[in-house]
């Protein structure tokens, strides 16, 4: 590969109009040290955690604020799993962003997740500058984000790597960190020296001294074409693997699903590790560039990042939600309904859900993680549903449950329908709350207003609609010797679920 010249500004300023700018989103990972808000099927990047938008939403509209001339593509190219792919579709739908969504049939970490969407861009025969980032990360100041991303593709153009660091304000020990080498010129890049683990809090304060070790921000920008040749230079393996998955990928509505067998195959590794800490080395066939951002960063990693993030009052304290402080200071207090009374608290995080109560000191919140491996373990439902569940036609919230018996809210979006479906081991009452249901229960179809009902027996086969144009909410009484979501059996279905 030909080394890029001394100004890449120059050079690149003649491609501006021809190499377009397009964003990565990579959406997987579950967010298991934002428990209990984050969980398996509704992890923290589709979550509302520092506003009304969700974090996978403010990383889609980070590109807009570009200002130069640059061609930024319309679209967002999105890899996530298959349990978020309704939800992450509907968000990106209601933000009025277009999207494509690649769908991992399995976790396979990032490296293979960023091969497989490079592959989808140069098969449409663009080589386009990736501007990769996860969906999971909090920005303040989004005009000093998108400067930073325009001059650091002004680099990869030119064909190089480049990884935004940025310069500690403090000694954490729960990031990566950059060891950053001579100032290339006056764009502001550095040449990569090497990447360094989380260190302890000694060696942070030491980094934090000498100015020489940036954080390691995890947003990458580079060409299509570039990270493909890394990858197949370091991780041959990696690189064979997603492309036998993506040449078996096939088209299921608005996804693009990879072939699973040939993707469980791929050996996992994250970006970090497959290819950007050989960057430092002789032998690699390109150099890295770490460009400083300044715009106000955090990984949104854990609950004390969250306070950090948020407005305080005068003792440090945050409330959201139902909270109230007395004689309490550095104190995050969440409820998503019930009131959290803190009196005397001090640098705490209390975190309330409808199933669940996270009590940690600021200090330890780290170690949620472990709390989430153990009811994993003891195979809690915690772990992997919030008691309200969404579909893509809606939700449903469990009420209440015991021995024999079950109560949900469902909640139907205007013209969505469930699928045909029957129940081996329950029985189902159906109660109109609000809207109209059209039922249907075997061979009749019928429909049902408000406090009006219909039971379906167990084994009939039976669908639920909602032709209107305001949305549907219903009481569902389930009973029977077993109530799990996996007694379903489908017969068709409107989203291409089996």
């Amino acid at each position: 590969m030909n080394a890029p010249s001394s100004h890449p500004q120059d050079s690149a300023s003649q491609v501006h109009n021809t190499v377009s700018v397009q964003a990565v989103i990579l959406a997987g990972g579950s967010g298991t040290r934002l428990w209990p808000l984050s969980r398996e099927h509704f992890p923290k990047q589709l979550i509302g955690l520092l506003g009304e938008e969700s974090l996978l939403q403010a990383t889609a509209r980070r590109l807009d604020a570009i200002q130069d001339n640059r061609q930024v593509a319309d679209d967002v190219l999105i890899v996530c799993g298959e349990d978020h792919r309704f939800t992450t579709a509907e968000q990106l739908r209601s933000i009025g962003r277009s999207s494509r969504i690649i769908l991992e049939p399995a976790a396979r970490n990032t490296a293979p997740a960023l091969t497989s969407a490079a592959l989808a861009i140069v098969e449409g025969g663009n080589d386009a500058v990736m501007v990769v980032m996860p969906a999971d990360h909090a920005i303040a100041d989004v005009a000093a984000f998108a400067e930073t991303v325009a001059r650091a593709a002004d680099y990869a153009v030119a064909g190089e790597v480049v990884m935004l660091g940025v310069i500690p304000t403090r000694p954490d020990t729960g990031y990566g960190y950059i060891k950053v080498g001579v100032e290339i010129d006056e764009g502001g890049g550095h040449r990569l020296e090497h990447f360094v683990e989380k260190p302890n809090k000694a060696v942070a304060e030491s980094y934090v001294r000498d100015g020489d070790h940036w954080w390691n921000s995890g947003i990458f920008i580079l060409r299509a074409s570039v990270w493909l040749q890394l990858i197949e230079h370091f991780r041959p393996l990696i690189a064979e693997a997603s492309k036998r998955a993506f040449a078996a990928s096939e088209a299921d509505r608005d996804f693009l699903r990879i072939g699973k067998d040939e993707f469980v195959a791929c050996p996992s590794d994250s970006i970090d590790y497959a290819v950007m800490e050989h960057l430092g080395d002789i032998a690699s066939p390109v150099k890295g560039v770490v460009v400083p951002l300044n715009c106000g960063w955090s990984d949104v990693g854990s609950w004390d990042a969250i306070w950090n993030l948020l407005p305080k009052d005068i003792d440090g304290n945050v409330a959201r939600g139902r909270a109230m402080f007395d004689g309490s200071s550095n104190t995050f207090a969440h409820s998503e309904g019930r009131l959290i009374a803190c009196v005397g608290t001090e640098d705490l995080a209390v975190i309330e859900t409808p199933d669940a109560i996270l009590v940690a000191k600021m200090s330890e919140v780290q170690r949620v993680k472990n709390i989430v491996a153990r009811i994993k373990a003891e195979k809690g439902p915690e772990v992997e549903y919030h008691r309200k569940v969404h579909r893509p036609w809606g939700y449903y919230d469990s009420i209440d449950s015991d021995k024999g018996f079950q109560v949900k809210r469902i909640v139907v979006n205007p013209g969505a329908r469930l699928s045909l479906q029957m129940h081996h081991h329950r029985a189902e009452h159906w109660i109109v709350v609000s809207g109209t249901a059209l039922v249907t229960r075997g061979d009749e179809s019928f429909l049902l207003s408000e406090n009006e009902s219909t039971y379906i027996p167990l084994g009939q086969t039976h669908r639920l609609e909602n032709p209107g144009k305001i949305p549907l909410a219903m009481i569902e009484v389930q009973s029977g010797r077993y109530l799990g979501e996996d007694d379903i059996v489908r017969f068709d279905d409107t989203y291409g679920r089996t």
